[in-house]
């Protein structure tokens, strides 16, 4: 018996959810194995990826992803998992790869994700070996960053403030300055791009789930800035709707507006909330030591 391929983990990941039971992810993971992969050798089953995490468990990890990007299963809080309606309609006993990419939960996810580019996963019949050290990484990053969408949303609303001041310190805004929890009009942090403080960046920062920022939400932001400064940055760990958008647009003030998926951008760049976890190599042909010959 081999090490099953990430997608060979679809239809035993939801075999084992299909009694409807919320489970830990850990628990997710021994349940598949000890059902479906018991008799691989222990030799199999303690192989390691270049990182170090048991090779068995990152590729449950990995079908799990993508059948939550699918639509078949669901994190109804972090480290939970459950199988959705579309998981339980599933009554084949085998489901594809190319099947749950081509599904429209998944074109949606990376479509939301990043509608401006095309993140829709490559035939592997048709790339290089670059092609898929590339798209490997790409879906590594995508996954990071839904991840960390989902732990902004679920942290205390007082420590997400802190977090964005954190941010635009990392980009290279001077420092920062909370402002009072209470009475603070609308206003989580000041930066002062200058020593001195002369120029002042006001910030707001809502921890929405689904809810979106509205053009209240603006117009309270504008009015507690009250003529103290001209520039503003409102960021949100969900979207800003139409009248949001039209009411920052709109004003004297410069607004910058700052969603969830913009936000995971940053962070990820700027290494704020993430951590390099192993670096690769890829060595290739060293051309001047052999033309010293």
């Amino acid at each position: 018996m081999e090490i099953p391929k990430f997608h060979e983990t679809f239809i035993p990941i939801l075999k084992i959810l299909e009694n409807e039971e919320t489970l830990q992810t850990r628990e997710l993971y021994q349940k598949v194995i000890d059902k479906f992969f018991s008799k691989l050798s222990k030799e199999k089953l303690d192989k390691k990826t270049k990182s170090g995490e048991l090779l068995i468990i990152n590729r449950i990890a990995w079908g799990k992803s993508y059948l939550k990007k699918g639509g078949y299963i669901e994190f109804p809080k972090r480290g939970f998992v459950k199988i959705t309606d579309k998981g339980k309609k599933h009554n084949s006993n085998t489901l594809t790869l190319k099947q749950v990419e081509s599904s429209d939960n998944f074109l949606e996810f990376y479509s939301e994700e990043n509608p401006k580019e095309n993140l829709t996963p490559i035939k592997t019949s048709n790339a290089s070996p670059q092609d898929l050290i590339d798209e490997g990484f790409n879906s590594i990053d995508v996954q990071v960053k839904d991840e960390l969408l989902e732990k902004l949303k679920t942290i205390d609303p007082f420590y997400f403030e802190k977090v964005i001041l954190i941010l635009l310190k990392k980009m290279g805004y001077g420092d920062f300055v909370e402002t009072a929890k209470t009475g603070d009009g609308g206003i989580d942090g000041i930066i002062n791009e200058d020593k001195l403080g002369l120029d002042k960046i006001y910030i707001q920062a809502k921890r929405y789930g689904e809810n979106k920022v509205r053009e209240k939400d603006i117009r309270n932001f504008i009015g507690a800035m009250s003529g103290d400064t001209q520039k503003g940055v409102f960021v949100t760990t969900s979207t800003f709707d139409k009248g949001a958008v039209k009411k920052a647009n709109d004003a004297h003030h410069t607004i910058i507006l700052i969603d969830g998926s913009k936000l995971v951008d940053l962070m990820h760049q700027y290494g704020v909330g993430v951590q390099i976890k192993i670096i690769y190599e890829v060595k290739e042909l060293d051309n001047d030591f052999f033309d010293s010959e």
